[in-house]
């Protein structure tokens, strides 16, 4: 065991004590300080920028989430029989939209009930604007009653071209499945068969007669895949087209050279005959 002097343990003690004043002294001053408090006119300048410019997003962020609603209710009372294209656009509506309603228009509708069957017309903007209408007096024919009907033009849509808009101008077909028949079309390349509209995301027998009235098959704007250059990856990402087969028709090209003829993808055997009928359309050799 060692040992230490008296001068040497005092020296120690006076050390420690030493240590521990220079470490905790400045703990306990700033715990016992006051605090003050601090006013915004203390604050720097650049603190001030840094607020102030919060405050701005925030207040913009609050009116941009304001103006969320995307009709707008009209100025004063209307008929609808005498709105440009540009004041349905003030309300809402795009260019395409408005030109349908002045087609309806210009034949004169007398009622709200009327106005509400223009299929362009959305019930948001409807119910924002149905108080405000005014119309003319029906005239009668005293020689022979007829009965008036909004009538119109069926709409013939080359699909594999067609944007939405260009849907829409199909009568009875909603946003939401005209969204889903573009999307499934996308997916695809494009129809080859109005049978394939059955595989549009929840269609059901009713609305697929609906749609065959107005959709026409343009097989011509088909877009195709070469099966001479397109890699594993590419080929797996249309829907008829699984990773296997895919992997299968590349090596099929890697052992054999080029495919010469589309039919020569049947010699994988994972192509069936049914499947072969369905890509003929999506592939080429060229």
């Amino acid at each position: 065991m060692t040992h230490y002097s008296k001068s040497t343990k005092r020296g120690i003690i006076l050390f420690t004590s030493l240590l521990l004043v220079i470490f905790v002294t400045p703990d306990l001053i700033q715990y016992f300080r006051p605090k003050p408090e601090i006013k915004i006119e203390q604050w720097s300048n650049a603190e001030k920028q840094v607020t102030e410019k919060l405050n701005r997003e925030s207040s913009f962020n609050y009116r941009k989430g304001w103006k969320r609603k995307h009709y707008s209710r009209p100025l004063s009372r209307f008929n609808p029989n005498d709105y440009s294209l540009e004041e349905w656009m003030a309300l809402g509506l795009s260019e395409k939209q408005s030109a349908i309603v002045l087609k309806f228009t210009s034949g004169k509708i007398y009622s709200n009930e009327e106005l509400k069957r223009i299929f362009v017309i959305p019930e948001e903007l409807f119910n924002l604007i149905k108080d405000s209408t005014i119309y003319p007096e029906r005239t009668k024919n005293l020689d022979r009653p007829t009965e008036y009907k909004l009538e119109q033009k069926l709409v013939a849509v080359a699909i594999n071209r067609a944007s939405l808009d260009d849907l829409l101008q199909a009568q009875d077909i909603a946003m939401f499945d005209a969204k889903q028949i573009i999307k499934t079309r996308d997916n695809f390349g494009g129809f080859y068969s109005l049978s394939q509209l059955s595989e549009v995301w929840q269609a059901t027998p009713e609305k697929i007669a609906v749609w065959e009235k107005y959709i026409q098959i343009d097989p011509e704007n088909i877009r195709k895949i070469n099966i001479n250059t397109a890699s594993t990856k590419e080929l797996s990402y249309h829907p008829y087209i699984s990773w296997n087969l895919a992997n299968s028709l590349v090596k099929l090209r890697g052992q054999n050279g080029f495919y010469k003829e589309l039919r020569e993808i049947k010699k994988s055997v994972l192509m069936t005959d049914e499947l072969y009928e369905k890509l003929k359309h999506y592939l080429t050799v060229e």
